[in-house]
């Protein structure tokens, strides 16, 4: 069984994956000042929490884009399952084709969620995770990651909007009833809610008469099922895009790495 772990600014995402198949999923929240001990209980308990025993892990991936976290992360899985995890990053085999100017600066978890559509879908794809930051990335025929655009997240937004006015108050992301708001929190939410959705159907737009076709659209991210419905494109809503593309890149490394997993065909 493969324990894949993605560590977000919000979230650190786990799973275990075994035969393709992901056996379960299960988030903690990222936090700066825990050590490896207390991590490695955190993700000991949470395999036990979904009946994953230590000693089924035959492996361990582990993509990152909170340096300060990983070293912590990383040491705790080694405690755990005694075996050093493979990371995303420069040098593993990913597929893709980045055209960016500074490669190494891409996210591993853009290209961890590129990776995984690729292995879904036909492109050219337009990518969206809606996590702490809203990402929309680009991937061309040929795995060709051609870019895109990285936005403040909605949950961003709505905290930098109520800690700057000092007389709107927190709000929940529920759906709202319509766009034309009625009372201060209906308004707040229909301008977080929709104007996301605007934002996305618009960029979305953009980037397809730049590219000069129509593109595939998918989505990730904890919001993405409160955003996707809003907007007037037809976009996939995929939960698992994260630990498909982790499975995935994992399966293109592990000859590399001298250990096969059993079981991941």
């Amino acid at each position: 069984m493969l324990l894949a772990i993605d560590i977000g600014n919000t979230n650190i995402v786990i799973g275990c994956i075994h035969r393709d198949k992901i056996m379960f999923e299960a988030r903690i929240a990222t936090d700066r000042t825990r050590t490896s001990d207390q991590y490695g209980v955190e993700i000991k308990n949470m395999l036990e929490a979904y009946g994953a025993r230590v000693g089924d892990i035959c492996d361990c991936i582990i993509s990152s884009v909170v340096p300060p976290v990983f070293n912590s992360v990383c040491t705790g899985v080694i405690k755990v399952i005694g075996k050093q995890p493979i990371v995303v990053g420069p040098g593993l085999k990913t597929g893709l084709n980045i055209q960016m100017e500074v490669p190494s600066q891409v996210g591993s978890d853009r290209i961890v969620i590129a990776v995984a559509a690729l292995a879904e879908y036909r492109p050219p794809l337009i990518l969206m995770d809606l996590g702490t930051a809203t990402t929309i990335e680009v991937v061309a025929p040929g795995s060709v990651y051609l870019g895109g655009v990285i936005i403040p997240g909605v949950k961003v937004s709505v905290d930098a909007l109520t800690s700057r006015a000092a007389q709107l108050p927190g709000i929940s992301l529920d759906r709202p009833r319509q766009v034309i708001g009625k009372n201060t929190v209906d308004c707040m939410r229909s301008g977080i809610m929709y104007g996301t959705a605007a934002m996305i159907d618009g960029m979305v737009e953009r980037m397809e008469a730049e590219l000069g076709r129509s593109c595939t659209l998918v989505a990730t991210g904890g919001m993405a099922q409160f955003i996707t419905p809003l907007c007037r494109r037809e976009i996939i809503l995929e939960k698992d895009l994260l630990l498909k593309g982790l499975n995935v890149i994992y399966k293109k490394n592990r000859r590399a790495a001298d250990r096969p997993c059993a079981g991941q065909g």
